[in-house]
């Protein structure tokens, strides 16, 4: 995560408060946490190290990649023995020796790389388009490599989303924080964070980023961007009360701001229903997917990720509320099954999105032999 606390008792300091170390600007609450780490923490021997790297933003940034690239190399091991990298062709980075990984959408011998590979790639068509003032869409385009693989174009996710998340932040962490570029590389880190189960991190990340965009005076859809991330974490958190008004907020603001076919509208407004759904509120989570659900079909089509999270959505207000009819609890596993079979074909069977839907149409079907039964 990013470093706001003390080195030493944890002490929350945000982005700006606190004592720095002079040399290598370790974080402290005070002078004697800092004389603390110095005599007895070890901070003696790593300081020197520490300003080699960068400083301890910089520092903490490269071991956490360092970790993270492990750990999905790793996880990865069995899917990837016997391929090699299709950007540098080889199995093994000629440099940090590291293994492949594969974490999208692609199949068959498609999509295995190097998490450095990745990176450097994404670093290099970057810097290409801010060097030559490339417009905003192939700017975007570009960015989009840090967390969508440019093949099978469906997001990284898990593990190598984390990983790839943090050779992004490392990358870009030494711009001034009123960057546009290290603003969004915060939400890059944020979003890996959370799609690898890091989730207290994650959550330190979208609060300092929520801010860090108010402080600097950034756009309300920055500060809506922000909250919307901070509300999903504290859903999976199981702080789902905060969850809902958050979500609510951010659902109206897009819906003021952008209206009700803009992409972020319509994300909102699942978010906003799925937390509904979550406190079992089943009528007025259903009420705003029948409402949103025609309109996502029609602006990003059938096989979008959000369409297929808003039927599934849809089919869990359905069958998972105590009212429901047997008529009820059928529609709802046709839905799913139909969501699913999309889902395979577009994202893939081992997507995590498709797995999770598989595990729902269980659950629908195990609600609907029952009530048959009874």
């Amino acid at each position: 995560m990013i470093l706001t606390q003390c080195a030493v008792c944890a002490t929350e300091l945000g982005l700006t408060l606190g004592k720095k170390c002079g040399r290598c600007s370790t974080r402290y609450c005070g002078a004697e946490c800092q004389v603390q780490h110095w005599k007895e923490g070890g901070h003696d021997k790593l300081c020197k190290k520490i300003k080699k790297a960068g400083g301890a933003e910089q520092y903490n940034a490269n071991t956490k990649y360092a970790e993270a690239v492990a750990v999905a190399v790793e996880k990865c091991a069995d899917d990837t023995k016997g391929q090699t990298c299709y950007i540098c062709t080889q199995a093994l980075h000629w440099k940090t020796k590291e293994g492949l990984v594969r974490g999208c959408s692609c199949r068959g011998t498609a999509g295995f790389a190097h998490v450095s590979c990745l990176a450097e790639q994404a670093k290099i068509l970057f810097a290409e388009a801010e060097e030559n003032n490339l417009d905003n869409k192939v700017l975007d385009e570009r960015w989009r490599r840090w967390d969508t693989c440019s093949l099978c174009e469906q997001d990284y996710h898990g593990v190598v989303r984390g990983a790839l998340a943090w050779a992004c932040w490392k990358t870009y962490l030494g711009r001034p924080e009123t960057n546009q570029v290290r603003n969004m590389t915060m939400s890059i880190l944020g979003n890996g964070l959370f799609k690898a189960g890091h989730l207290e991190d994650a959550l330190s990340v979208y609060e300092s980023r929520l801010s860090l965009v108010r402080r600097n005076g950034k756009s309300e859809v920055a500060i809506l961007v922000a909250q919307s991330n901070i509300s999903s974490t504290y859903e999976v958190l199981g702080r789902y009360d905060e969850a809902v008004l958050i979500k609510r907020d951010v659902y109206f603001g897009r819906l003021r701001l952008g209206g009700e076919e803009h992409e972020e509208t319509l994300r909102a407004a699942n978010n906003y229903a799925s937390s509904l759904a979550r406190l079992q509120r089943f009528g007025e989570a259903r009420s705003l997917v029948r409402r949103t659900m025609p309109l996502v079909r029609r602006v990003l089509g059938e096989g979008h990720r959000l369409t297929l999270k808003m039927r599934w959505l849809y089919a869990q207000t359905i069958y998972a509320d105590p009212a429901a009819t047997l008529d009820d609890l059928r529609k709802a596993v046709t839905t799913l099954e139909d969501v699913e079979r999309t889902a395979r074909r577009v994202l893939g069977g081992a997507h995590p999105l498709t797995v999770d839907i598989e595990a729902e149409i269980r659950d629908a079907r195990t609600i609907l032999v029952r009530k048959t039964i009874s």
